[in-house]
């Protein structure tokens, strides 16, 4: 597979208008349908032993949802692409496809909640073990890889924003056996194509920037045509989490305007970041684009990262004096949302989770909208200076 030198450019060709939807509309028509009918007995029995592929039944075939996950697919330089209901639908999908009872994955420290509350709830009834590493050190990744199934990564990480260098981690995957999975929500399909750099399966919540507007829910799955293959046979038709049409729709719109809304959340949250990490009562910015160059093959960064306040802020009394970010999970569309990783402490430490997450209480997540970043700016600042009054 070849990339462009230019990521943007190369959406850009993927996502205009093709011209070759019903009526010659300029937005595809939504194939708003549970099912789709035969015209012969003939037909059907075709369909039924593969020799045709149409529509049958919109969990597992409707036009308007393969038209996405067909972009989806080109978008990360892969071959074939299925679509979920929500992105934890599309991990737990395809962690499942390749796993049984007694196997192990290794998996980077610091994943998305979620996936980590699956990994030690759900595996674990399973007897599936989960070893956690630092997907930074390439050593410890080497050491804990024989004799895994599966390999889970994301990078950045949901919460610290860990960068790895995937290329060697999917090689150091590869030659061990290992299938490779990586959550590529946070540097969207324009900002980073792990395909290209060896990963087996790339996973989305497409709930994030590919939709960017805050009113889907989906997730999307991205491999080569046997991998995929192997997930819509084994786990698809029986867990149920089917993206709909009209889903399938929003993300298509969402599509068209993703290459330009990560460039506009990159340059917002790099200044936000920026004016952090000048602030005293600001330990750390968990931030990979405040280096001099950006690391780990990303091509662009988004608007989520997170930061570190020493004792001086009151962290509840912070976020509820902030305007313009709102306190909310989920990330990706228009709105600044934060989320304080005590409010996420208190869920893991409950009982649907194991253990604790692994990040500091003083941690605050921020994602960085589109309402102007001089008046985001100024409201952190004047929520701090409330948050130290006392």
């Amino acid at each position: 597979m070849s990339t462009s030198a230019d990521p943007i450019a190369r959406a850009m060709a993927v996502l205009a208008h093709d011209g070759n939807h019903a009526y010659d509309a300029v937005v595809p028509p939504i194939a708003q349908t549970s099912l789709f009918t035969f015209g012969s007995y003939a037909e059907m029995e075709e369909t039924y032993r593969g020799q045709k592929v149409r529509p049958t039944y919109t969990r597992g075939f409707n036009p308007t949802v393969r038209l996405f996950e067909e972009k989806v697919a080109a978008l990360e330089y892969g071959e074939d692409a299925i679509g979920f209901a929500s992105g934890m639908a599309a991990i737990s999908s395809a962690v499942l496809a390749f796993v049984q009872p007694g196997d192990r994955i290794v998996c980077v420290e610091h994943v998305y909640p979620d996936a980590y509350r699956l990994f030690e709830t759900y595996l674990r009834r399973m007897s599936v073990t989960v070893d956690y590493v630092d997907g930074r050190d390439l050593d410890a990744v080497r050491r804990a890889l024989p004799g895994a199934r599966l390999f889970y990564m994301e990078s950045p990480t949901s919460w610290l924003m860990h960068v790895h260098d995937v290329a060697a981690l999917a090689r150091i995957a590869r030659d061990n056996g290992a299938i490779s999975i990586i959550d590529n929500s946070w540097a969207s399909p324009i900002f980073q194509q792990p395909l290209t750099q060896g990963v087996d399966l790339v996973v989305h919540s497409a709930s994030k920037y590919i939709g960017g507007h805050s009113d889907v829910v989906a997730g999307v799955v991205i491999g080569s045509k046997q991998l995929v293959g192997e997930i819509r046979s084994r786990t698809y038709p029986y867990l149920g989490g089917k993206l709909s049409p009209f889903d399938a729709w929003l993300l298509l719109r969402g599509l068209r305007t993703l290459p330009f809304r990560m460039k506009a959340h990159e340059a917002a949250a790099l200044h936000v970041a920026r004016k952090l990490a000048e602030r005293p009562d600001v330990v750390t910015v968990h931030h990979p684009g405040l280096g001099n160059a950006l690391p780990g093959g990303l091509q662009g960064t988004s608007g989520l990262f997170s930061f570190e306040f020493d004792d001086s802020v009151d962290i509840p009394k912070f976020a509820d004096a902030l305007r313009f970010f709102k306190l909310g999970v989920s990330w990706g569309g228009h709105e600044s949302l934060v989320v304080p990783a005590q409010v996420v402490r208190v869920q893991a430490a409950g009982p649907n989770s194991a253990i604790d997450f692994g990040v500091s209480e003083r941690v605050v997540r921020l994602h960085v909208g589109l309402e102007g970043q001089d008046a985001l700016v100024a409201d952190l600042s004047q929520a701090i200076k409330e948050a130290k009054m006392s």
